[in-house]
């Protein structure tokens, strides 16, 4: 929707979420402000459940699904809106997005009519929480080399396997797994995409201990696991393509939202930099400086991948916009140590609170973003292949 009408709908939208926002981020919700998000998602985590599951009863859930699927059917410009009203509201880190942004469009665009019926609801409502199991020990990025083994048994599948670094497994009703269903296939073929229920005495989930003294990561055992034999989103070894499709969802609307998030980190710094003097160093002044800059190329790129999303163009953006946000966030937690100096060394003796600053653990926790959601190497690599046509790197 643009121009004049478009413009004044948008504006009614915007202040309709403002106003929606902050008559119930309050009481008991109020309290969640600023908390969760990588790194936290151990704060507060059955509050901000609460309040998810208030988001969906009054309808702000899966606002670009189509109203079939309970959606609002909102506008990419709409989505773009809530997500920075969300973010600006300084509103909880929400719980349910994997389900929300990856598997529920993915069942919307490969499943069939019974998958949709019986897992849309439970998304829509927060009902039913999801992770994702791609990386593998031995595999890493690279999800064709994946060794989770699926059998059919009887009336389901048999899945045996090992994931790792699958965030929230711990806390998931469901896991979308890709697993290798034709023995002796290579690489891409023979994969399909499963839906398995975690609670199951065949699945177990060990929290992997980060650098923050968290655990939102977690490796996933399936031994024996069941799931029944309807439950393949795409067709038996079609697996690689429906893969595929979730991970072009992985990178929507979220994501201007998500910089102001950045926006609100590189506040944070500046504003110590200022109250230390370590603005006074030019060099520090320099990179903040840079860093303002790129935080405004990352929007600029956000916004044209987006407009080339909804008109069906571009080619290569999505891996572009990864590259750009992880490796500035990255630097980013390295200039917060850089601000903060000597004391930025010191674990805080503070253990109700956790004894890492919120600068502290952006830094640590920035150190994996430029491998999780797709190493920056794979990144690359997509580009390379699939953007300028160069050869293929090669692979054993």
């Amino acid at each position: 929707m643009t121009g004049a009408d478009g413009n004044s709908a948008n504006a009614r939208f915007a202040e309709e979420i403002r106003d929606w926002l902050a008559d119930n981020l309050v009481g008991e919700f109020a309290q969640l402000r600023g908390l969760g998000g990588p790194g936290r998602e151990h704060e507060a985590y059955e509050e901000r459940l609460a309040w998810d599951r208030h988001l969906a009863a009054a309808g702000w859930t899966c606002l670009g699904w189509p109203r079939e699927y309970g959606g609002r059917a909102a506008t990419l410009e709409q989505q773009v809106i809530f997500h920075q009203e969300y973010a600006r509201a300084n509103a909880p880190a929400r719980v349910s997005h994997i389900g929300e942004e990856l598997l529920g469009p993915t069942l919307m665009a490969f499943g069939t009519d019974a998958q949709k019926r019986r897992f849309l609801p439970g998304i829509k409502a927060v009902r039913e929480l999801w992770c994702q199991g791609y990386s593998e020990p031995g595999a890493g990025s690279d999800l064709a080399a994946v060794s989770t083994t699926a059998r059919l048994d009887g009336d389901g599948w048999s899945i045996n396997g090992q994931k790792v670094w699958t965030s929230l497994a711990h806390v998931a009703d469901w896991c979308f797994v890709v697993a290798r269903t034709e023995p002796g296939s290579k690489r891409h073929h023979g994969l399909s995409y499963l839906l398995v229920p975690m609670k199951q005495p065949g699945v177990q989930v060990r929290p992997i201990l980060q650098l923050t003294e968290t655990s939102e990561f977690n490796e996933v055992f399936f031994d024996n696991a069941r799931t029944s034999a309807d439950l393949v989103v795409g067709a038996v070894g079609d697996g690689w393509r429906i893969a595929m499709g979730t991970l072009t969802f992985e990178r929507g609307v979220s994501t201007l939202g998500q910089q102001i998030g950045f926006a609100r980190e590189l506040q944070e710094i500046v504003e110590l930099a200022e109250r230390n003097g370590a603005a006074s160093d030019p060099v520090i002044r320099d990179k903040l400086t840079r860093a303002w800059i790129g935080l405004r190329v990352m929007r600029a790129h956000a916004a044209r991948t987006l407009a080339n999303v909804d008109a069906g163009t571009g080619a290569g953006e999505a891996s572009v916009a990864k590259l750009l946000w992880a490796n500035w966030h990255r630097g980013l937690g390295e200039l917060a140590m850089e601000v903060l100096g000597a004391p930025g060394l010191l674990a805080a003796d503070a253990p109700e609170n956790g004894r890492l600053s919120e600068l502290q653990r952006l830094y640590l926790f920035s150190r994996a973003d430029t491998i999780y959601g797709g190493s920056n190497e794979v990144q690359r690599n997509i580009l390379a292949e699939r953007v300028l046509g160069l050869p293929r790197e090669a692979r054993p």
